[in-house]
């Protein structure tokens, strides 16, 4: 081979859709980043998962995994219900992808060198995934096994924060067999809650993300309702204090230098929606306010937290960290999310660019530093 002949291209598998409620932002998701990636610089492959599991050839056609009429995309829409699947190596000696259709004799696809999965929720966001790639041997985009678990579940979210010395709100957690068990004694654990604290209350998913399966209770005769709601997504549900105080986001980023902060962004109060739920996340795009009309005191601290938020949880590559900055003037967090909503509108790339990173060079940013990180345990 002459020196002069040109390296081949990195293959980038970009996987989305998934089980989890999360499946439409997922393929938006993936719209966005499939439009960004710099196809001088990588080949790509899209890889989409049915609703029920199926691993799928996917188009590379950004546009049809859009909101079109307020009608959500699904990767559905672009498989042959009949069609084969798609198989990941299992041996991490080799990174061929094969197509797998019935009664035929499996093709190749080719090698992959880098996996970007832009799943959100479970099945796809919570180490699932992660663990399948760090198996495979195929290096991947984002957080580890663990954080990703971390970042997914929120009561061990909160217990690692408190025990890294980051302020939390008041919280209760339900498991599915003490609900099963004993409602009547859950209720009276939560009425003792709403004693200490007051109404309302939040009622999520332990386990989720996107508001979903979210309700705010105002009324303890609305609970029941509000736990089969959070049920519907996760066994395993939180109740959370409601915190007076402006919402407050910020990203963080893995430079070669270590994690760094954007600028913060604020998602002011939404008229139109009980709270920033999932309607107005994404069907009528309420928008944040980016940078934040805060001090450079207040600034610089909240940017401190969510780096140490991202080190907490042993995060890498990029993560969400939001907060309420309440009427004392406290930054408290509320949560991290690690591969968070990815789409032009969303606010992690929003807050990049007002930091100085294009979208396409967030994308790039991160496909390289996974490219020079191995697999295996970290």
């Amino acid at each position: 081979m002459s020196s002069d002949t040109p390296s081949p291209k990195p293959r980038v598998a970009v996987i989305f859709g998934g089980r989890s409620s999360e499946h439409a932002i997922s393929v938006l998701t993936a719209g966005a980043v499939l439009d960004a990636i710099d196809r001088d610089k990588y080949e790509v492959l899209p890889i989409g998962i049915t609703s029920d599991g199926r691993w799928a050839l996917a188009p590379d056609d950004p546009e049809r995994m859009a909101i079109t009429d307020r009608r959500l995309p699904s990767v559905a829409e672009f498989s042959d219900a009949d069609a084969g699947s798609v198989l990941l190596p299992v041996d991490p000696s080799h990174r061929e992808v094969t197509y797998a259709e019935a009664a035929a004799v499996p093709k190749s696809l080719g090698e992959v060198d880098v996996v970007f999965p832009v799943l959100h929720g479970p099945y796809g966001e919570d180490g699932t995934l992660q663990g399948m790639l760090e198996l495979s041997g195929v290096p991947y985009v984002g957080a580890g096994v663990l954080s990703s678990a971390v970042g997914m579940d929120k009561e061990y979210m909160k217990r690692i924060f408190e025990s890294f010395g980051l302020p939390v709100g008041p919280y209760l957690v339900v498991r599915a067999r003490e609900w099963e068990r004993d409602a009547a004694s859950v209720r009276e654990r939560i009425m003792g809650f709403v004693a200490e604290h007051q109404l309302p209350v939040f009622v999520k998913p332990a386990r989720a993300g996107s508001s979903m399966g979210i309700s705010r209770v105002a009324d303890l005769a609305e609970l029941d309702e509000a736990i089969a709601e959070a049920q519907r997504h996760d066994p395993k549900i939180i109740v959370e204090s409601a915190l007076r105080g402006r919402e407050i986001e910020c990203g963080v980023l893995e430079f070669e230098d270590g994690p760094r902060a954007s600028v913060p962004a604020e998602i002011p109060p939404v008229t139109s929606h009980d709270f920033y739920d999932f309607e107005a996340k994404y069907i009528d795009s309420a928008s944040g306010v980016v940078p934040a009309p805060l001090t450079p005191e207040e600034t610089e601290e909240v940017q401190r937290l969510a780096v140490l938020a991202f080190e907490a949880a042993s995060c890498e590559g990029l993560v969400r960290a939001d907060f309420f900055l309440c009427d004392d003037g406290r930054f408290v967090i509320n949560e991290i999310n690690t591969m968070p909503g990815f789409t032009p509108i969303s606010m992690y790339p929003r807050m990049w660019q007002e930091s100085g990173v294009s979208y396409a060079e967030l994308v790039d940013r991160l496909l390289q530093a996974a490219l020079n990180r191995s697999t295996g345990l970290r």
